[in-house]
């Protein structure tokens, strides 16, 4: 393909993201309405999940054809991806409210189930026995954690009082539900088209593949869930945005990886203590500010160090190759 037919493609992704994560953000807040559940709820299930689609192909896959290597890495570079940086840049252009929910129960089993997944899979490296799998066994247990956790968010999401409740006039459920799906498939199409063009754009240039791997491709499957973020932060709809980075999250490590593993078995063994201990410590930071951050928000400049961090580690990364 032409350079010219590359960057035509790479402008149609971006334009394709940038007007599915508005739809979705309207879609979304107005289902949240009809349902009288919290924005926060619905960035949690149904934005949270269908952000995370790219990912969840890639690490099926990944398992299917037996490459833990690709779920798991796939997932940790996803997850600090979604912690540092795009809630880090959310949060610098809006600060983010956070609930007294958020923070007794949302941020903290964020948390959780963030310090589990080494527990389980790497139980061997840490000295606690065992071998360095994910397996089955614990596929299901993270299944099962994760039914629990949308059943218990949806019967207390129950919204008091709805952001926006000022809107002029409702919007139809079911054009809502439309613009939410329309919204997620642009952002999947417009992700991988950009991801692709960008790609072949960077080899065009002479980019070598680990660093096109390192940037375009770690952040190409999160593309979904920073366009939504950042549309939600322009649109003042703070819950929305945390609710889709806490859902996210939560979806990739206990549904992804937990039918990853019933699929099967992960392979801990190559995973850099490096990666597993950022990702654990994005979950840290964030649940540090969540809970002496004040007036409840994420701050500006919280966001400016949690971005700073992102940075930090990226350029790890490429002292490391």
């Amino acid at each position: 393909m032409t350079l010219i037919g590359l960057i035509l493609i790479l402008v149609a992704g971006i334009a394709l993201i940038i007007f599915g994560a508005d739809f979705i953000v309207d879609g979304a807040s107005a289902v949240a309405r009809k349902l009288g559940v919290s924005e926060f709820v619905i960035g949690l299930t149904i934005v949270g999940m269908g952000t995370s689609a790219p990912e969840m192909v890639v690490s099926f896959i990944g398992a299917i054809q037996g490459n833990a290597d690709i779920s798991v890495g796939n997932i940790l570079g996803s997850n600090i991806f979604n912690t540092l940086l795009i809630l880090g840049v959310t949060a610098l252009l809006l600060p983010v409210a956070i609930t007294r929910e958020n923070l007794r129960r949302d941020i903290p089993l964020g948390l959780a189930i963030t310090l589990l997944l080494p527990l389980l899979g790497m139980s061997r490296s840490l000295g606690l026995g065992g071998n360095d799998v994910l397996s089955r066994v614990d596929g299901i247990i993270f299944l099962i954690i994760f039914l629990a956790y949308m059943i218990i968010c949806f019967k207390t999401g129950v919204s008091i009082q709805q952001e926006g409740s000022g809107e002029q006039k409702p919007m139809n459920t079911w054009i809502a539900a439309l613009k939410v799906i329309a919204g997620l498939a642009a952002l999947i199409f417009g992700g991988r088209m950009m991801v692709n063009s960008a790609t072949q754009l960077a080899k065009i240039a002479g980019i070598s593949d680990k660093v096109i791997a390192i940037t375009i491709l770690a952040g190409g499957t999160s593309l979904p869930e920073l366009a939504t973020c950042v549309a939600a932060a322009a649109k003042k709809k703070g819950q929305l945005a945390l609710g889709n980075i806490i859902g996210s999250n939560v979806f990739n490590i206990l549904l992804i990886l937990g039918g990853s593993a019933v699929i099967n078995e992960l392979s801990f063994a190559d995973i850099n203590f490096v990666d597993m201990g950022v990702l654990v410590l994005s979950a840290l930071v964030l649940w540090l500010f969540a809970a002496t951050g004040k007036k409840r928000t994420l701050s500006r400049f919280e966001g400016s160090i949690m971005t700073l961090m992102w940075l930090g580690y990226i350029i790890y990364l490429f002292v490391k190759i």
